[in-house]
């Protein structure tokens, strides 16, 4: 009886070993999908590369990884494309000023595929992040290379020129072109994980009357908003098109304003859409600037009301506003110390956001406002330590 028992012990002992060696394995395949990112915007580029020598810019790279890395992120949503330009090596786009100071100016090395090597050596995934329709933001079309494919489109209604700026117009057929060919060049050419798009749609409330008047001629009566959220989903649907027919591991993601209202009646981006129905996104990231108690759009009520969006498999990464960290929130009401007074609203934000049924993960804007010394506090120091034990939660 004696040696039963001692058999049956053994068993299950070797049956609980085995099942919680299974659940750690399913933990860390959690932990590798999980994606923990951060913005690297061309504001970065102006900080760290203008006017430096190649050398000096790969170790600002190399810097900017290890720091990236130090704190567990594995996901870079980098800015090649920030101006109708590019900061690789294109055959379409000049290389962006930002990274010599003059718009097509060779800067010395292809910073798409230095970022994406260095990455993978870290085990750092890169998504392109491209705004598909902003020119300049300047009116002076003289800064323009005249290499860059808004210069021909100038006198056409391709481009528009505005007080703020020079934008494409989304309903021109050859803006649409140049886009899918942008997003083919990168995926056919570099490594990359992803094709990622913010909230810059429509930039201008004019820039399509033309093409607007010419669709009622010929196709009748449509809302101008309707004709608008029609236009956007081509493009989208478009691009993920090309992405999943070329590669169907690429990601497609988008961060629309984190006001779902606002995508209709500012950016015509049709996000019910994107969804409920297949075909336009893998992830839809929604920049949920805000904290708990803002008074119009407190976080938790305004992740959730994206969440239940969701009717197919899109997932969820929230961006969070790390560059709020400290200071004073001016359009949150009586919600507007939240962030002066608190050191841990991110990491409470990472906690709630991996609660949904749908979650893929975080990434905070950006990386200045995490390792920029000369914008560092007490708060954000603090933050950070709060975010890291969040993110150490899962290795556990």
């Amino acid at each position: 009886m004696k040696k039963i028992f001692v058999f049956i012990l053994i068993f299950l002992i070797f049956l609980f070993s085995n099942a919680y060696v299974a659940s750690k394995r399913n933990m860390k395949i959690n932990e590798e999908e999980e994606i923990r990112g951060v913005y690297i915007s061309y504001l970065e580029y102006l900080t760290y590369f203008q006017n430096n020598a190649v050398a000096i810019n790969k170790a600002y790279i190399n810097k900017m990884l290890d720091n990236i890395k130090s704190l567990n992120f594995n996901t870079i949503f980098l800015h090649v494309s920030p101006f109708s330009d590019s900061i690789y090596d294109s055959r379409i786009f000049p290389y962006s000023y930002t990274l010599s100071g003059q718009e097509g100016k060779n800067p010395g090395m292809d910073y798409l595929e230095y970022f994406i090597k260095e990455s993978k050596k870290r085990n750092i995934k890169i998504h392109a992040w491209i705004n598909p329709y902003r020119i300049s933001n300047e009116s002076d079309t003289s800064l323009l290379s005249k290499d860059n494919p808004a210069y021909t489109l100038i006198d056409s209604n391709a481009v528009k020129i505005t007080d703020s700026g020079i934008y494409y117009n989304p309903a021109s057929p050859k803006v649409i072109d140049l886009i899918l060919k942008q997003v083919y060049e990168i995926i056919s050419n570099y490594d990359i994980d992803g094709i990622h798009f913010d909230d810059y749609f429509y930039v201008d409330l004019e820039i399509d009357q033309e093409n607007y008047q010419k669709y009622l001629t010929e196709n009748g009566n449509i809302s101008l908003l309707d004709y608008r959220l029609k236009i956007t989903n081509t493009m989208i649907k478009n691009v993920y098109q090309l992405i999943k027919d070329y590669n169907p591991d690429i990601l497609f993601s988008i961060s629309p304003d984190g006001n779902i209202e606002n995508n209709y009646k500012y950016h015509f981006a049709d996000v019910k859409t994107w969804l409920l129905e297949s075909g336009y996104v893998d992830i839809i990231m929604p920049q949920v600037y805000y904290g708990f108690e803002n008074e119009y759009k407190p976080f938790k009520e305004t992740l959730d009301a994206w969440h239940s969006l969701i009717q197919n498999d899109v997932k969820i990464v929230p961006v969070l506003a790390f560059y709020k960290v400290g200071l004073e929130d001016s359009n949150a009401g009586s919600g507007q110390d939240e962030w002066l007074q608190n050191d841990n609203l991110i990491a409470r934000q990472i906690n709630y956001s991996k609660t949904l049924k749908n979650y893929e993960g975080i990434t905070l804007f950006r990386y200045d406002f995490l390792f920029n010394t000369n914008l560092e506090t007490e708060k954000t120091k603090q933050e950070i330590e709060n975010m890291k034990f969040s993110f150490q939660k899962l290795e556990n």
